[in-house]
């Protein structure tokens, strides 16, 4: 599974990152793209962008598949279903503030440092199908890295018979290692993300308020850049 999907990721996440270390460059004076344009004619950049969308929730449905072949209701396993949408909304909101808002801090802490690269997280020329593109691509990444990285990852390791802080540390450094490619400071702040939201799916048994949490946290990034990078041009120059 997680060759099929972020597994792939933290690879090339940390050949990226030696790439960028061995380059004539800083490390912080690099960018690197989210949700960049793949063509320059309109129809075929949404088409483009549509097809990484669907094709990257794949292995949520593997994951899905796999569970249910092997007993139960497989979103009831992960607590992903409406159970309890108010208390999981409620959670949700909780983590954004206790991750992130100190996630944003961390990034410009980082970029101060110069362990973090400039990250681009989606474009700034915008076509009318912008914004719900990056919604639901934020949608995607939240989908894909908390009921692979933690639902499955975590059902996974525990009939394994890991520990449950085995289990939630090797889960925090597999998310912090898809992230390299940001940089090392990312690197430590996707860790510190994964050891709270892994503690949390310890306690709470549900990957929804995980879920709610990082779709939040993503579409203020990608959404707010625009916004951001015209009223605080200084924080995102490069030096």
């Amino acid at each position: 599974m997680l060759g099929l999907s972020l597994g792939a990721s933290a690879v090339y996440s940390i050949v990226s990152l030696v790439a960028k270390l061995t380059a004539e460059s800083s490390l912080a004076s690099q960018s690197t793209s989210l949700n960049a344009s793949q063509s320059t004619r309109e129809w075929l950049d949404f088409t483009y962008q549509s097809l990484a969308i669907v094709f990257d929730l794949v292995p949520v449905l593997l994951v899905f598949y796999l569970l249910a072949i092997s007993g139960g209701n497989p979103f009831r396993r992960l607590g992903f279903d409406l159970h309890s949408p108010v208390k999981d909304a409620g959670r949700g909101l909780l983590l954004v503030l206790v991750i992130g808002v100190p996630g944003i801090a961390l990034y410009f802490a980082g970029r101060a440092a110069g362990i973090t690269v400039n990250v681009v997280p989606a474009p700034i020329d915008a076509y009318w199908w912008t914004v719900p593109m990056l919604i639901a691509s934020a949608l995607r990444a939240a989908l894909t890295e908390e009921l692979i990285v933690v639902g499955y990852l975590f059902t996974r390791l525990r009939q394994l018979g890991w520990q449950t802080w085995q289990i939630i540390l090797s889960a925090a450094v597999l998310r912090g290692s898809y992230h390299l490619y940001q940089g090392i400071g990312p690197f430590f702040g996707n860790v510190v993300m994964g050891v709270v939201f892994g503690w949390c799916y310890t306690r709470w048994g549900r990957t929804m308020p995980l879920v709610i949490a990082h779709w939040i946290i993503d579409i203020a990034s990608f959404v707010g850049y625009a916004w951001a990078v015209a009223t605080f041009p200084d924080l995102f120059r490069l030096p």
